[in-house]
């Protein structure tokens, strides 16, 4: 398996389990068929409902002692109620007791938007809390203390352009270690991936096969799919390979860690067997062609008349 490397020496398994949209009496399943075939990355966030069955998978699988915590790398992600000083630790210790984990390996504010405390989802204006309210480096330096009461071995962002990077960047010294975004063919985002490379920040690409199962709300009318695309279709063939077997080599070639989602036992399994799909350069030539500079996870969600947040993906690299 290939690592990302963190400064003082830490590695992240490149591929890990996704676990936004694994539903209850599913994802405790998935987690354990994925830990016990050799996957040691698995990815959350408090806002995916799902943290508490995962945690009991934890427990369960750490109690067994053939895998050790410490063998495996568990994220999750700080939702947009909380950003305030006083939320951000409280959310999560909650989280910790959910997973059942005295730590976390990495923890991600899962986006540059504030709510006001107690609002999961926004419905009109009032719900949310202006940047000027709740700046971004406030909740930062939270992450810092969360970090320095060694609650998280490691703090990052989620949904970040180069443009918000940069003007957090400014404000502290201590850099995001890790920026996790939408990243698949249709969405290469060449500029930031550039960009963090130059700032030793590490990507994770999230939706890598397409998020096919999201919500139909979510979706665009006739969205292009990245697992029918006949050029992918066609390297998967030349490699006795699946459609996403490709998807997922392809971004761990790229040097960024890759989360796909399933709570299927095949489809788990055969999602970590792509490392040993081997891409050649005629590959990755076809598959640059692709770019569509298209986003599944537009962020449009987020958007009710007047509020602040109408450019969340605000420079040239990350617009859809």
């Amino acid at each position: 398996m290939r690592t990302l490397k963190f400064k003082n020496n830490d590695e992240m398994p490149a591929i890990g389990l996704g676990t936004w949209k694994s539903g209850k009496g599913e994802v405790g399943k998935a987690v354990k068929i994925a830990l016990n075939n050799g996957y040691r990355h698995i990815d959350c966030a408090a806002t995916y409902g799902n943290e508490a069955e995962i945690g009991e998978a934890f427990s369960e699988i750490f109690s067994e002692g053939k895998i050790k915590r410490e063998e495996v790398w568990v994220t999750s992600k700080l939702w947009n109620d909380a950003h305030k000083k006083e939320d951000v630790i409280p959310a999560l210790k909650q989280t910790l007791k959910d997973l059942q984990l005295d730590y976390l390996d990495l923890y991600l504010i899962h986006w540059p938007v504030a709510f006001k405390r107690g609002v999961s989802f926004p419905e009109n204006d009032e719900d949310y809390l202006s940047l000027e309210e709740v700046p971004i480096i406030e909740t930062w330096n939270m992450m810092i203390e969360a970090k320095k009461q060694g609650l998280v071995k490691h703090i990052g962002v989620s949904n970040f352009s180069s443009m918000k990077l940069e003007e957090l960047m400014e404000e502290t010294d201590d850099n995001p270690e890790l920026n996790q975004v939408e990243l698949h063919p249709y969405l290469q985002q060449n500029d930031l991936l550039e960009f963090c490379s130059k700032h030793n920040i590490h990507l994770t690409a999230y939706s890598p096969l397409g998020s096919g199962d999201r919500i139909d709300a979510m979706k665009a009318p006739d969205e292009p799919s990245l697992l029918e695309n006949d050029v992918i279709k066609k390297i998967a063939r030349k490699h006795g390979a699946t459609p996403g077997q490709v998807l997922i080599k392809w971004s761990v070639l790229r040097g960024t860690a890759v989360i796909p989602k399933s709570t299927n036992e095949g489809r788990i399994i055969e999602n970590i067997q792509s490392m040993g799909v081997n891409l050649d350069e005629d590959d990755l030539k076809e598959i640059a062609e692709l770019d569509r500079h298209f986003r599944y996870v537009t962020g449009e969600f987020f958007v009710t008349k007047g509020n602040s947040y109408e450019n969340i993906f605000d420079d040239d690299d990350y617009k859809a």
